[in-house]
Parts: structure tokens; sequence; C-alpha cells
């Protein structure tokens, strides 16, 4: 061996992975287990070709030493990095190799474990959650008979996913606490441990447990930071960071860790690219700046990651309902992740009460809370109780929704997600002005414009103003009246009424009746004024 080898080797054992790539690569001979550290080292400084080279290289020294088994490892680390930088043709024939070699070793090995993790994706992918809980306890339980951390890494983490997927998310959210005290007592090597973070992560959100993915966003944050020259997970963790900053109301701070990961993993370009993508547009259109939101989300589309419901929201801020409900119909009938779905949903309530789709929305909040009983995660019931709040308070039940949306705000209040409370808040101050409480109704609104003010978020701080300076009516409309007040005032027949309010026609001339007597009024023509002067469009 040659001393860069040994320079090399130390380098690497302190996890000085520059150096450790720039000796090793420089060595002039190397054995095969030298290769494979050249191979994660070129791999965690962002050399992919490099990487590959050596794994390749590895390999093949492997197999000329008669070591299958390591061999048959060597080809499986080459093919899953293949799979997680998008090159699946690629990766599949090595898979096929590995599996090859796995067979030629004819003994029981540890990388014919390992090849059970692709297999298990797939399963949990494809919905089959039976098999992917058998294949994930088969991964565990060989890894303990191996003593293999890495193998034992992937088999709790598989098991946590399968649990998760299945409905199980308690026992998920243990199996995943459990793989990550491995990982962060530093049992499991550097490439698993990064693949862990990120996938342990990304399940948390999944399952909507805030707590957990900001806690350990930050001790990925902290084992990137504590190796500088660590490249692959480091946009990743950007982009996860980006997403509890905004959920805790630190948007300033999260659109410089959201743009910061589009730069790093654009270059090579990764397959999260789209996340942050998407994440960069989700901060432009809280804070009201649609025309860089819509590039965003493009992008962000041209990247894999769809822009829902971010897109259909955009539409509904520019005042094109009709396409924002467009939108949010058809995402409903297709299927995602759960996250997705749910976020899906909670905007469909907001788009569809607009667009006067009131049996649609309460379909939609509905769903909602039946997920929330189903996953019993603290988030999902925030976003239930606000979506069932807003479709009562157009139901006209003012009372009934002021109880839900109290919880909800109580519940985001706990969660520390203030730009959620603050839209609580504001419909808790619609509910009390309905119930002839402008007092209250004055007080919530003012909480709400600070957090509004605070986090930048102009859309809302508009909106909330404009509410906080309606003038007194004379007598109070209810939610509903308000609502056929608005399409009167839009030019609609009582007829064409009904048929958007998917009601009667008789109900719908009792609501005018009732707007005519309330306000004083004696005309559609002096409805139309009425509305314009009392901000009701």
């Amino acid at each position: 061996m040659t001393g860069g080898a040994e320079l090399g080797r130390d380098a690497f054992d302190r996890r000085a992975w520059a150096r450790a790539h720039a000796l090793l690569a420089a060595a002039e001979s190397l054995d095969a287990a030298d290769l494979q550290r050249l191979a994660v080292a070129a791999h965690l400084v962002g050399r992919d070709a490099e990487s590959s080279l050596a794994w390749k290289r590895a390999q093949r020294a492997c197999e000329r030493a008669g070591d299958l088994d390591g061999a048959a490892r060597c080809a499986f680390w080459l093919a899953l990095l293949l799979l997680l930088r998008g090159e699946v043709a690629r990766a599949g024939g090595w898979l096929a190799r590995a599996e090859r070699l796995v067979a030629e070793a004819d003994r029981d090995c540890a990388a014919g474990i390992f090849l059970l993790v692709p297999v298990f994706l797939e399963a949990l992918d494809a919905g089959d959650v039976a098999q992917a809980e058998a294949l994930a306890s088969k991964i565990a339980r060989a890894a303990r008979r191996f003593d293999d951390p890495d193998l034992l890494a992937f088999g709790l983490l598989c098991q946590g996913q399968a649990a998760i997927a299945r409905g199980d998310t308690g026992r998920g959210m243990r199996l995943l606490d459990e793989v990550m005290l491995g990982v962060t007592a530093g049992e499991v090597s550097p490439i698993p441990t990064g693949i862990v973070y990120c996938a342990v992560i990304e399940s948390c959100l999944d399952a909507f447990d805030l707590r957990r993915a900001a806690e350990w966003t930050e001790a990925l944050n902290g084992w990137c930071a504590s190796q500088p020259d660590l490249v692959p997970y480091r946009g990743q963790c950007l982009v996860h960071r980006a997403q509890i900053l905004q959920a805790h109301g630190a948007w300033d701070e999260a659109v410089t860790e959201a743009e910061r990961a589009r730069l790093i993993l654009s270059d090579p370009v990764h397959p999260a690219l789209g996340l942050a993508l998407y994440q960069l547009g989700e901060l432009y259109r809280l804070r009201g700046e649609p025309a860089d939101a819509e590039r965003a989300y493009r992008a962000a589309l041209e990247h894999g990651r769809e822009p829902a419901p971010g897109m259909a929201l955009i539409r509904l801020a520019e005042g094109k309902v009709a396409v924002a409900a467009a939108a949010v119909r058809r995402m409903l009938q297709e299927s995602g992740v759960p996250a997705t779905e749910c976020a899906v949903r909670a905007a469909a309530v907001e788009i569809l009460l607009a667009a006067g789709d009131l049996a649609g929305a309460r379909t939609a909040a509905d769903e909602l809370v039946r997920t929330a009983d189903r996953m019993r995660a603290h988030l999902l019931h925030a976003m239930a109780d606000a979506a069932l709040g807003a479709v009562l308070l157009a139901q006209d039940d003012a009372a009934g929704a002021l109880v839900v949306l109290r919880r909800a705000c109580g519940r985001w209040r706990a969660l520390e997600m203030p730009y959620d409370e603050a839209l609580a808040r504001v419909r808790i101050a619609q509910a009390c002005r309905a119930l002839a409480d402008s007092d209250a109704a004055a007080l919530e609104l003012d909480a709400a414009r600070v957090t509004f003010e605070r986090l930048g978020a102009r859309p809302d701080l508009v909106r909330v103003t404009r509410l906080a300076r309606r003038e007194p009516r004379p007598t109070v409309l209810t939610e509903r009246e308000c609502e056929v007040l608005r399409l009167v005032a839009a030019g609609r027949s009582n007829r064409e009424i009904a048929a958007e309010l998917v009601i009667s026609t008789h109900t719908v001339a009792r609501h005018v009746q009732n707007i005519f007597a309330k306000a004083g009024l004696s005309s559609r023509v002096a409805a139309t004024a009425y509305a314009y002067k009392h901000d009701l469009l």
C-alpha cells in the first residue's frame, strides 16, 4: 500500500471526505476495501461519476478475490445510488448483477438481504402493504442475525414505513425513533445514514408529525454541518428546514433555505429539485408574489412535482374561481401521498366555498375529519377543524363553527404554527360578527393582523384590513345571505343562484326577501349597491 492510501484511510475515518477522496484517488494502488472507501468519499463530495467508477472497480476486485458477498454489496450500493439519482435502467442492470453474484455465492449472505430493499420499495409504491411488511420483517431479522448495523437501519426504516402505510402511525413512529438511535449514535455508515435521515423526515411529514420532523431535521442539519465537505444530503436537508421554518412562521429564513436548496439540487440536477421549487412557490404565494410563485410552480412541474394545490390557490387569488374549482375537483379524483391529498382537500374547502359549491366543500372537509380520526395526528386534526369550521360558517351555523374554529386555533397555537392560527382567528371573527359580537370580532381581527404583518403575508393582511373596515350593517346578514347577495350583485337570477349553491329556488327567494328586509332594500340594483358599499364582494 502507498502512503497516500494510508493517509486517505485516516482522512476517511475522520470523515474529512474531500481530503480522503483526493488522497485515495491519487494513490497508485488500492485494494477492494480502499476502492470502496474511494467510492463512498467521491459520492459524499458530489463526484458521482468517479463514485460509480470506484464502485465498479471495487466490485471487480472483490469478485477476483472470490469475495462474492462483497462484490454483490458493491453492485447493490452502486444500484441504490443510481436509483436515488433517477437512473432506473442502469440501476436495474447492477441489481441484476448483484442478484447473479448472490446466486453464485450459493450461501446465506447479507448482500442477498440488501437486495430486498428495492423489492420492498416496489411493494410499498404498489400499495401492497402486506408484502411490504413481510419483506421489512425479513430484512430486520436477517440484519440482527448478521449483526449488520447498516442492514438493520434499513430493516427498521422499512418496518416503520410499512406500519405507517398500514395506518398504524404510532408503531411506525416508534420504529423510526429506534432506527434514529443507531443513526445519531454513529453506528451506521455515512451513505445509509444520509438516506435514513431523509427517509425518516419525509415519513414524519407524510404522517403529519411536525414535531418529530422538526427534531430530526435539526439533527440532519447538525450532521451535515459537522461534515463541511458533504454534498448529497445538504440540499434535501435545506428543503425540509424550509418546510419546518415556514410552518413555524420564519418565512424570510425559509425562503433563504429553499433558495439554497434549489441551487444545490440544480447542479447536478437531483430528483428533489422539484420539491425545492414547489416550496419556493408556496412561500412566494403566501407573501403575495404571484408571478414568482407561478414561475416556481411551473419549474417544479418540469422537475416532477405537480404544483398542487398551490397553482389552484394562485388562480383563486386572481379571482379565477371557476378555474381554481375545476383544478381542485380534478385533484380530488386523483390519488397521491397522504400529505398532498390532505393539502388538496384543505385547499378544496376554501376554493369550493368561494365557488358556492357548499356540498363539495363539506365532502372535502368530512374526508379530512375521517383521515384525522384514522391517523390521529395533531396537525391533521387542526387542518380538519379549520376546514369543518369554515364549512359550518358557510352553512349559517355560526355558533357551531365558533366551537370548532376555537379548537382549531388552540391546536395551531400548540403546534406553534402562527399563520394557520391567524387564519383561524379570521374565521372566528366572522363567526362572532354573525352572532352580533362586534367587539370579539374586532379583537380577533387585530390579533390576526399583527401576525400577518410580522410574517409578511400581504394578501391576508389586505383581506383582514378590509374585513375590519367594513361599516356596521343595519342588521347582520348571515353568511349564507351574504353568499346569495354576492351572486345577486354578480347579476345571477334566482334559478342560477339555486343551481350554483345546490339549493331550491324557493330557498333562494326566501334568502333574497330576508336580505331586502334586513337591509331595507327594494330592488336587486339597490342590493348590488349595498354589497359594494359594505365590501361584501
